[in-house]
């Protein structure tokens, strides 16, 4: 086992793979596991790969419910990769992995289970928000009312209606509302430590 003190995730997760004993590397949280179906297409498409890495569609449980549409499912995200050609952002939150080559989609799901409470996701959104004002901040983004605003329904739009997600019901309503709202107060804090004046 390898103890590392929190570097934030996205250097966590650099420091993680650098620490891999082979170049292709398969990145999972201690919520997720691969279904059968992922399982076998990870095995056969290491056999002879053709990427320099691999998407896989992550199904997420919410409100005790697996969700198949809008936001929730899929939910591309690429976790196998040679490092040789690709790298985790150092991102303090959404981290992601950059690949050099092409990158394929694979079978099957990843499933992320997380047995977090409504007040525990609550919770991670509003750190999450502000890590994500933050970084916005340092990089010169300014806040605008139009961003505010537009942003959180266009995500409404996008992922409920367009892509369905009210067809997984109350689950898929409550995490488009959640999810709308972590945008406008991503937003908000953005404003917040623009004029922290106003504040007081």
């Amino acid at each position: 086992m390898i103890v590392q003190p929190w570097l934030g995730f996205g250097p966590q997760r650099r420091y993680a793979v650098g620490e891999a004993a082979h170049d292709w590397v398969l990145c999972l949280d201690a919520d997720e596991q691969l279904s059968p179906e992922l399982a076998m297409a990870i095995n056969a498409a290491l056999r002879e790969p053709t990427h320099a890495a691999f998407k896989m569609a992550r199904r997420n449980r919410f409100f005790g419910r697996w969700l198949r549409h809008g936001e929730g499912y899929p939910d591309w995200t690429l976790r196998l990769f040679d490092r040789r050609h690709a790298r985790w952002t150092d991102d303090p939150v959404h981290e992601h992995v950059l690949a050099d080559g092409l990158v394929g989609r694979l079978d099957g799901d990843l499933l992320h289970a997380s047995a977090e409470s409504l007040d525990a996701y609550l919770s991670k959104q509003n750190r999450y928000t502000t890590l994500q004002a933050e970084a916005m901040h340092a990089r010169g983004e300014h806040f605008s009312w139009a961003r505010l605003i537009g942003s959180p329904l266009v995500r409404f739009v996008r992922f409920y209606l367009l892509r369905a997600g009210f067809l997984d019901g109350a689950a898929g309503l409550v995490h488009i509302a959640i999810g709308c709202f972590g945008t406008f107060c991503k937003y908000a804090k953005l404003r917040a430590l623009e004029r922290p004046a106003d504040l007081r």
